[in-house]
């Protein structure tokens, strides 16, 4: 089931709830971590095959905008892979060997987020926070790319 704050951000923002919309939500809610564009399109169409590759683009975009959903690049990728941004905020780790995604929850970025706001006259809809590294695996295993 869709979180009722995530559809009502649509509907508050003046966007009606389309099958398309609501589809391409419930589909990102349900998987766990980041998806690609291929992955939510191929999800999308085992759950109804009806809904058109553009319409799920434009949900991708709206989503995004919204804040609800973030792209995110790991190292060496042009296509972004995508995540929910609960309490509009995200966080995660990436190996830039591997590409292991680690994500973590407390950033402790809410006195910075604050001074921002008071500073700029902006009221912050969210952030993604991403750090780059190699992971314990990768670490322990000696993989090291010289071109990091």
């Amino acid at each position: 089931m869709n979180n009722p704050s995530r559809l009502d951000r649509l509907r508050d923002a003046g966007y009606k709830l389309t099958n398309a919309r609501t589809v391409v939500l419930n589909v990102i809610e349900t998987h766990e971590g980041h998806m690609t564009s291929a992955e939510i399109l191929d999800a999308v169409a085992s759950r109804d095959s009806s809904i058109g590759r553009a319409s799920v683009f434009r949900t991708l975009d709206l989503l995004t905008r919204l804040a609800i959903i973030r792209p995110t690049y790991t190292a060496g990728s042009a296509t972004p892979t995508y995540v929910l941004m609960p309490d509009g905020h995200h966080h995660h780790i990436v190996c830039v060997q591997c590409h292991q995604t680690i994500e973590f929850e407390d950033c402790g970025l809410g006195s910075l987020a604050e001074r921002l706001e008071g500073e700029f006259g902006v009221k912050l809809t969210g952030h993604l926070l991403e750090f780059y590294g190699i992971c314990g695996a990768c670490s322990e295993a000696g993989v090291v790319d010289d071109e990091v």
